[in-house]
Order: C-alpha cells, then structure tokens, then sequence
C-alpha cells in the first residue's frame, strides 16, 4: 500500500535527478567544445599563457565523459583534445629549438614571455614535453663548456682544475639574471644546471686521467681533491640536492649531510693508487728517519718521577696516521682505505720489530768470571746485574711505549671501522698488529726478570756450595742473602719508577719474577746437603728473611708503601712456606721411621718419591738407610694418590715430635727477636 502511495513520489524524484544531471552534462558538453574551439584557435596564435589556463580547465571537464567515450561526437572531441596537446608540445618544442639552437653560439639578450608562458603550458602536458625542455637547454647552456675544456685544452688538464669551477660559478650567476623568471621555480633549473656540469665534469676528467695516468702525481692529485671536494661543499651550500635521483650519485653513506659528495671527486678513486704508494714510501722513510734518530740521540734518559717515557717517535708516528686517514677518508671510504689500513698494518709491524725490539739490549751468556768466594765478599754497591741503569730504563721505556701502541693501535682500528664503507668494515682487522706489541712487552718483562734472576744466581750457587754440616751456631742472615737484598733494591727501585705510568707490567714483573725465583730457590736448597741441624735452622732463618723481602718486594725501597697485589703475595706464600717446610722435615728427627715419613706427608703433602729422595740426601743418610725409608713411604701413601681428601686425610696421620717442636719453637723465637 505504502508502495502504490509513494510510487509517483519516487517517479518525480528520479526525472528529477536524470535532469539535473543532463542539464550538468549538457552545460559540461557546452564549456568542452567551447573550450577545444578556443583552446585551438589560441594554439595557431601562440597564446601560451591563456591556454595554460584553458588547457587545464578541458582536461578537467573533459574527466566527466570518459563513461560517454562510446558516443561519437564525444570522442570525436576528446581526440581533437588530444591533437591539440600534441601540437602545443610540438610546436612549444619548436620554439625553443629555436630560441636557443643546438649547434648555435648565440643566446637571446633576456628572457621571452612567451617562453615562460610555454613552460606553464608544459607543466600541464606530458611530462617527456618538459624534460626535453630541460635536457635541451642544459645541453645548449652547457655547450660552451665542452669547447673550453677539450681534452686536448691546456685548461683541461687537473692543475688548471679551478677554471672549470669558476666557468660555471659565472654561469650560474648568468643564467639566474637572464633566465632565472623564466621558468617555474620548481623546476630547480640551478640545481639542474650545476648536476648536470658536475657529471660532464666527471665524465670529463676520468677520460683525460686515462689518457695521461702517467703524469698525475700525488700532489696534483691532492690539489685537484681539494678543489673538487670544496665545489662539493659549495654546491650542499648553494642548494638542497633535490634534483639528485637514485643512481645519478655514487653511494657515499659516510658524509650524509653533503648530498654532493662524490658526484664529481668519484672520478679520482681509481687514481688513490698513487696517494697510497706516496704514504707507503713516506712511512718507510719515517721509520728510516726514527731507527736514525733513535742511533744518534741514544736512548732515553733515566726517569724515576713520572715513570718510563714513550718514545716520542711512537706519538708521531700515530699523528701521521690519523692525517692520513682523515685525508683517504675525504677522498674515498671505499678499497683505497681498505689499502691505506694495510700500509698502517705493514709500519706497525716494522717500528714493533725496528724501533722496539731492535732496541732491546741483548743479554750475555758470560756471567764476568764471578766465583763463590768473591761473592761471598761482595760489598755492598758492587755491580753484579748484567743490565746498566740506562739499559734498564730503556727496556721499561720501550715496555711502556709498546704499551701505548698498543692501546692507540685498537683505537686506530675502531676510528677505521668508523670512517670505511659499512660493508668493508669486517677487513679491518689490526688484531695481529695488537698481538706484536704485546709480544714486546712479554718479551721486555722477561728481559727484566732474567736479569734480575741472573744477578741472583751467583748468591744462590754460592748457598748450595756452602758447607752447611759445618755450621756451629745460628747467627745473622747469611751472605748470599745479603747479595740477594742487595741486587733487589738495586733493579726493583728503578722498574717500579720506570714502570709507574704502567703499574699493572709492574706487577707481572714481581709475578714473574717470584715464580722464577723461588723455584730456582727452592732448586739450589735441594743442593744443600749434607746438612747438620744448625745449618738447616740458619737456612730456616735465611729463607724466612727472603720471604719477608719478597713479600716487600712491590714496595721496596719506596717512600710510600703500597700492599701488595694478593695475586703475588700468594705465589709467595705458597712457595716460600713450601722452602719453610722442606727444611722442618730435614731438621726432624729420622727416627722412628713412621713418625718421620708421616710427618715429611703432612708438611709437604708431597706424594713424589724424588722429592722424598732429596729431602733424605739432605740429612745426610746413607744409602742404606734411604732405602728402608723409601719403602716405608711408599707403603705410607695414600690409595689411591690424588684428590684433596687424601692430602687433607694426611695431615691428620701422626703428631710432631716433642724433639722437633721444641727446636722450631726455639728457631721461631730466635727470629722474632732478630726482626
């Protein structure tokens, strides 16, 4: 019922809405072939800036019939919209062949109306219509550019390379007074103009440093590096880059804030050639000039307030790398980097091996014909250390000048890794460069500690000859341990304040040397035999002073007295203690035999038949003796002979006797009423 009642409404509103759109088409159709009649008319009489106007409004309405394209007459004036598109670019690229022609010299006296009025015209049509506008002219406006600087041109050559940016700093001001209003703004034809020379430019140079490779010389090469990188910094000034589309740069992920970078300095790459086999030739000559320098001055002076000195030759050397490497980093993060890190790589190795250890004084087999009796009288301030003091503080300057190198070498590799191309960032690699370096400081530390350990030795031959069955009563520290004191407040005081810049090589020195030392140490005392019960207490006592000496030894002879590093005072105290040990069992009573075997078990925790062995020589038993006493030790080991259970089982075995006790409660006291 409610459709019979509003059938005739819906009938009204739809005649209602055909009409309406009829009406709009039909005034549509009206404004179209108006507009085509006078869009033609206006085409033959070359009124650009009115059929701008009119040519958009067309191609507006003409959007409306695209769904009447069936009827004739619509596409019959679609089509003649068409032509007449096709005629205004034909003949608005006519008239700028002919305002400024390819093979013509003369350019008109100002900018022309109708010109710009045809660039607005352009805009509106295909967009080829107005890139061969722009091609077209560049090209004219270009023209006289390529007749200058012929190859052939002396102009054209790299030292003259100043003449070409300032060709086209006087063209550009040219263009923006001639031409500048005449077309759009948008179409940045400054920008474009200042590209396009840039890669003529390009194109230009790497064709003619082909041809004459032979003649660029790293300062030209530099000089014309220069100029061009500056014109780069010039142009990022000058303008935004956003006429630069992908491809027409080369890739320079580095410099992000000069999108110019390389569109012309990426022609000298292939050149770098030449500046790295200049800084390889000047490195060698460097390092030629550091061995010379390093023979004629001789070696650094002794140094005992600010610790050893670097080598001045190791900070100018690195100052010389950071110039480089900024200048290649200007010129290329591409291969020749990657080139120039292998030149740093090949001199870091040779000032390790000429500079560095070339320098390290040798040590000599011959001890100067030292004998046991001439130490044993040996006073105090005689000169026993093979090393001078000036061969001393040489090898503690050239630890810390490795060590330098070292820490500057790892920054070197990471301001490398910074400057690189991402993808080349994984061949930069100074690792075996680091490892040589830290070879000459192992290799200075343990010059160091031999020396110090031979100036030693001579003491310590000196106690295993002495006659210690011989020995009446305990008195004072013995000779050699005088000597001993002696040579370690004679090299220590020096290291230490040679080394204070680089306290950790310090501390290896001392860790070193204790675990040199007291092993020898411990060696020679095993030589010491026959020995009577005095003679192993004076031992007792000898061997407590040296290791309150070495327990001191970081410190010694030092105004401010530091603790010593646990790591060292360990190693001490574990080796020390196992001396202290070995000659409370010689001085323990032999008998009865168990008591004495599982006594040596319990100060020694020493399962080792050999040591056993020597501990009997050195009280003196006959072999016979030795070899009940042997097989009793064997039967006494624990089964089976490894792990801390054992050992901590063993100590618990048997209880020290009364005999032996009293006598080191005896040495104890006799030693804390000497210190």
């Amino acid at each position: 019922m409610v459709k019979e009642i509003t059938r005739d409404i819906k009938q009204l509103d739809h005649a209602k809405r055909h009409l309406t759109t009829s009406i709009t088409t039909l005034n549509h159709l009206h404004m179209l072939a108006g507009g085509v009649d006078s869009l033609e008319a206006m085409t033959r009489r070359r009124q650009y800036g009115e059929v701008a106007n009119l040519l958009q409004g067309v191609m507006n309405v003409l959007e409306h019939f695209h769904k009447y394209m069936g009827i004739p007459q619509i596409r019959q004036l679609s089509e003649r919209v068409k032509a007449a598109q096709a005629e205004l670019g034909q003949q608005i690229l006519a008239d700028f062949e002919e305002a400024f022609p390819s093979q013509g010299t003369k350019r008109p006296g100002g900018p022309s109306n109708v010109l710009r009025d045809a660039c607005l015209v352009a805009n509106i049509l295909d967009s080829r219509i107005k890139q061969e506008i722009i091609k077209k002219f560049i090209k004219q406006h270009l023209s006289e550019y390529l007749v200058l600087f012929q190859e052939n041109q002396d102009v054209a050559w790299l030292d003259k390379i100043d003449r070409r940016y300032a060709w086209i700093k006087r063209q550009l001001v040219d263009y923006e007074e001639k031409y500048g209003r005449m077309f759009p703004r948008e179409w940045y034809m400054t920008e474009r103009i200042a590209v396009e020379f840039c890669h003529v430019t390009r194109t230009e140079l790497a064709k003619i440093m082909r041809t004459r490779a032979k003649e660029i010389e790293v300062k030209l090469l530099l000089f014309a590096i220069q100029r061009t990188t500056n014109f780069e910094g010039f142009l990022a000034k000058r303008f935004s880059g956003c006429t630069l589309t992908a491809g027409t740069l080369p890739k320079k992920p580095k410099v992000p804030d000069n999108p110019f970078h390389g569109i012309v300095s990426k022609c000298f790459e292939p050149h770098l050639y030449v500046y790295i086999e200049s800084q390889d030739k000047n490195l060698g000559e460097l390092i030629d000039r550091f061995v010379a320098d390093f023979k004629a001055q001789g070696p650094p002076k002794p140094n005992t307030d600010e610790g050893g000195a670097v080598l001045p030759s190791c900070a100018d050397l690195f100052v010389y790398y950071k110039k480089c490497m900024v200048q290649c980093s200007q010129l290329s993060t591409g291969e020749p980097m990657i080139a120039l890190a292998t030149i740093f790589q090949k001199y870091l190795r040779e000032y390790a091996w000429k500079i560095l250890s070339g320098n390290l004084p040798k040590t000599t087999s011959s001890s100067g014909g030292l004998t046991i009796s001439s130490l044993l009288k040996e006073k105090e301030g005689s000169e026993v250390a093979k090393f001078t003091l000036e061969e001393l503080c040489l090898i503690c300057s050239i630890l810390s000048t490795a060590e330098y190198c070292l820490a500057t070498t790892q920054q070197l590799e990471e301001k490398l890794k910074e400057k690189v191309d991402v993808s080349l960032t994984e061949r930069i690699n100074l690792t075996g460069e680091m490892d040589t370096f830290s070879t000459v400081i192992s290799s200075s530390i343990q010059l160091l500690v031999q020396d110090l350990d031979a100036a030693c030795d001579p003491a310590l031959t000196a106690m295993s000859k002495m006659q210690w069955q011989n020995v009446e009563h305990v008195g004072d520290q013995s000779p050699y341990v005088t000597s001993v004191i002696l040579h370690i407040k004679q090299n220590v005081p020096i290291i230490r304040d040679n080394l204070a810049s680089t306290r950790k090589y310090f501390t290896q020195f001392c860790i070193k040397f204790a675990n040199s030392f007291i092993p020898k140490f411990i060696t020679h005392l095993f030589k010491c035999k026959p020995i009577s019960m005095v003679g192993a207490e004076q031992l007792l006592l000898d061997t407590h002073s040296l290791k309150m000496v070495l327990l001191d030894l970081p410190s010694i002879g030092s105004q401010v007295v530091r603790k010593a590093p646990a790591s060292y005072t360990k190693i001490v105290v574990k080796g020390m203690t196992r001396a202290e040990m070995i000659l409370k069992v010689v001085m323990a009573p032999h008998e009865p035999l168990v008591v004495f075997v599982d006594n040596y078990i319990k100060l020694l925790t020493d399962c080792n038949t050999e040591t056993f062995q020597k501990i009997l020589d050195m009280k003196g038993l006959k072999r016979s003796e030795q070899s009940s006493m042997l097989e009793l030790f064997r039967q006494r080991l624990p089964t089976p002979p490894s792990g801390a259970e054992g050992s901590s089982s063993l100590s618990l075995m048997a209880p020290t006797p009364e005999q032996e006790s009293s006598r080191i409660r005896k040495l104890e006291k006799l030693i804390k009423k000497r210190l």
